[in-house]
């Protein structure tokens, strides 16, 4: 699958779908049309774009409109801006929506590697994780779960970069197993739909600082099922199913839903399981002040050891000790 934008010239230009120009929306960035070898201002920064302006485009068949490389950084800012409105919007053709959602979710859980794992872009790991990143995506394209995601998206945007950390803990702790890659893909895409459910949870929930009431707390709990029945049309594997449903479970049979325990629990459950407790200890949330990578580890080895997997547990602090967060 080409990504989208992608490089057409050595003049430093790149086409993107004119699908996605927001005239209500519009980024800081030059809008451009092309002719033979020549790029043609169109919208300057700052330049209002119209309704009519892309009724033009259209009826004059243009297919690609052309953004400066120089204006890139600001551009990816605007489509992940708008990600959520653009995977929602059943008047771009689902070809350009794949193709926005691969570019976009590549290029951020490329950058998250660098910001949460600190990996050099040249180590045979890093590549690695990417190619898992780019497989999983690939699949959501393919089966339109992205719009589920754009949903989630829309609902509440922490949930979705929550869910973007522990897709990538997971991916580097199955790089410690000696697993298919095939069912590191499934796993993998376990990780990044585990909370899917969520965006059937009512956000006064979700966000609300302070402890839930018990009403407020069996409502949140429901939220593996209905992430479960959100996907319950896509052909996903068993491994996938079992990520989104059992991630709350708990070794001391304890979790929930179904209260299973350790012996019963798969591993690929485990795993997400460990990344999300290290992701929801480690970053900012409506209950909880986030702790530094030590403090977290420290947190999970000293209140969790009956409920999390420890052989589990010290493949993540392997992992975060090779990317330099904390200290072997």
């Amino acid at each position: 699958m080409d990504r989208e934008p992608k490089e057409t010239s050595p003049g430093g230009f790149f086409g993107v779908s004119p699908y996605m120009i927001f005239p209500s929306a519009y980024g800081n960035f030059s809008i451009f049309l092309k002719f033979g070898n020549h790029h043609i201002l169109y919208a300057k920064d700052g330049e209002a774009v119209t309704e009519r302006h892309k009724a033009i485009l259209y009826e004059n068949g243009v297919e690609e409109v052309y953004i400066r490389t120089d204006d890139k950084p600001q551009f990816d800012d605007y489509v992940e801006r708008n990600l959520s409105r653009i995977l929602l919007d059943d008047n771009i053709p689902l070809p350009v929506r794949s193709r926005i959602f691969y570019s976009c979710a590549v290029n951020v859980l490329e950058r998250a590697l660098e910001a949460k794992l600190s990996l050099p872009l040249t180590s045979d790991r890093h590549r690695k994780l990417v190619k898992l990143v780019e497989s999983s995506v690939s699949f959501l394209c393919r089966e339109n779960v992205f719009k589920t995601l754009g949903s989630l998206m829309s609902h509440d945007r922490k949930v979705y970069t929550h869910s973007t950390n522990v897709f990538l803990y997971t991916l580097a702790m199955l790089e410690t197993y000696s697993l298919p890659e095939e069912e590191k893909v499934h796993i993998g895409l376990g990780a990044l739909l585990h909370d899917i459910g969520k965006s059937q949870i009512p956000a006064k929930i979700l966000n609300k600082p302070g402890r839930l009431n018990a009403h407020e707390w069996e409502i949140l709990k429901t939220h593996p099922v209905k992430g479960l029945a959100l996907c319950s049309a896509v052909p996903l594997d068993q491994s996938t199913i079992h990520c989104i449903l059992f991630h709350h479970e708990q070794c001391d049979g304890r979790g929930y839903p179904t209260g299973l325990t350790g012996a019963n629990i798969p591993l690929p459950v485990k795993v997400v399981n460990v990344a999300n407790r290290y992701d929801l200890a480690t970053s900012p949330g409506p209950r909880d002040h986030p702790l530094t990578p030590f403090q977290g580890l420290t947190k999970m080895k000293e209140e969790m050891q009956e409920e999390i997997d420890m052989d589990v547990f010290r493949r993540l602090v392997m992992v975060l000790s090779g990317a330099g967060l904390v200290q072997p």
